[in-house]
This record gives C-alpha cells, structure tokens and sequence, in this order.
C-alpha cells in the first residue's frame, strides 16, 4: 500500500471514532438504529414499555399469523431479547432462534418454544392472553 494511501486510512479510521464516539452515551451504544441500553443488559425483567417500537413490531408478527421471512430481521429481535431480557433462556429470544432457523433450513420448528414465547410476551406485557397475540 502506498504510504498516502495509510496515512489517509490511518484518518478515515480516527474520524469514524470520533463519529461513534460523539453519537454514543456510555451506557446507550448500539450497532444500527435500535439503542442497546447497557445498564439494563440481561436483567431478567423486561417492560414492553421499554421495547423499541422496531422490536415489538417484529416481535408481535413472530407471535401472529404471518411472522417475518427474513432471517436478519428476526435475529435483529433476537438480539435485543438476549441481551435486555434474560440470555440464552429468554423464551423471546429462544423462539426468534427458532424461527430463524425454520427459515434457513426450512425444516419444522419447535411448538413448544412458540408456546413459552406467547406465555412471555402475556408476562411481559404484550396482551393478557396468549391467544389474543395470535
């Protein structure tokens, strides 16, 4: 590589810091649009006040009849379910797994996964019975 062209890579990669660095709060960082709030990673306790609108949208239609066919779409509300809710045991996250699995490999998904999501998304908040998600 030339020695011009490392040093104008040595500034672009300084200014993209710099960028990140002003548009992130230590405890709000994120990778696209949806805020990941760090304080609040793996609690446990999830209010559906405190899903983003993108997330509780794909999260409602992986719960009803027509759930989203694009698996980056589904593992980006997986993604959020893990780290606000509780890990790898997150029914949310578990069924968005699932799913994103159905799709990729077209085989069968686990009834029963969907069955803990829906009891979940009632505790979290998202409706007061299972089947009205539906």
């Amino acid at each position: 590589m030339p020695p011009e062209r490392a040093g104008a890579q040595a500034s672009e990669s300084s200014e993209k810091e710099i960028i990140v660095s002003q548009q992130q709060r230590p405890n709000d960082v994120s990778i696209d649009d949806i805020p990941l709030d760090v304080s609040n990673t793996q609690s446990g306790e999830v209010d559906s006040a405190e899903v983003p609108e993108e997330i509780e949208s794909i999260t409602r239609g992986l719960a009803g009849e027509h759930p989203p066919t694009n698996p980056l779409i589904v593992l980006k509300a997986a993604r959020w379910w893990y780290i606000h809710g509780k890990g790898g045991t997150d029914p949310a996250f578990r069924w968005a797994i699932e799913w994103a699995r159905h799709l990729a490999t077209d085989t069968p998904s686990d009834v029963e996964h969907f069955n803990e999501f829906l009891e979940y998304l009632v505790t979290v908040g998202f409706g007061d019975e299972p089947h009205e998600l539906r």
